[in-house]
């Protein structure tokens, strides 16, 4: 299993690109529309390590605090199947059951830590 990217949504997607890709040389890899935000991937030059920005279409006026503002941790699996069975054994479930995002075959889902933290797991198809 390795670690994948983490999100953070935030108030002012102009303001947060400028910070990570002018002064953080980080570069946008991917923008994506969901439902009611918009995903920003962006890729550390060297290392290929990511951090998604996430802009809510409904947005607190005054931000996010620190805490809520956290979105989830992205774990590569090499099994869905094989994480399931594993997952199960020892008791945990999924928040949300996997299902294929892309319309690629590659899978992810949802759990939560004992925290209430959530974590997203994606199936490794083309990592």
């Amino acid at each position: 299993m390795r670690l994948l990217h983490t999100m953070i949504r935030v108030k002012d997607i102009d303001k947060s690109l400028e910070f990570y890709t002018k002064l953080l040389g980080m570069e946008i890899s991917e923008k994506r529309r969901l439902e009611d935000c918009w995903l920003y991937f962006l890729t550390d030059k060297e290392s290929g390590q990511q951090i998604e920005l996430t802009f809510n279409d409904e947005t607190p006026q005054n931000g996010y605090e620190i805490g809520s503002g956290f979105g989830h941790f992205a774990f590569g699996i090499e099994s869905m199947a094989e994480f399931t069975k594993k997952m199960n054994s020892l008791g945990y479930s999924y928040l949300y059951e996997p299902f294929d995002l892309t319309g690629k075959g590659s899978m992810i889902a949802f759990i939560k830590d004992p925290d209430g933290y959530e974590i997203e797991l994606i199936e490794k198809v083309n990592w």
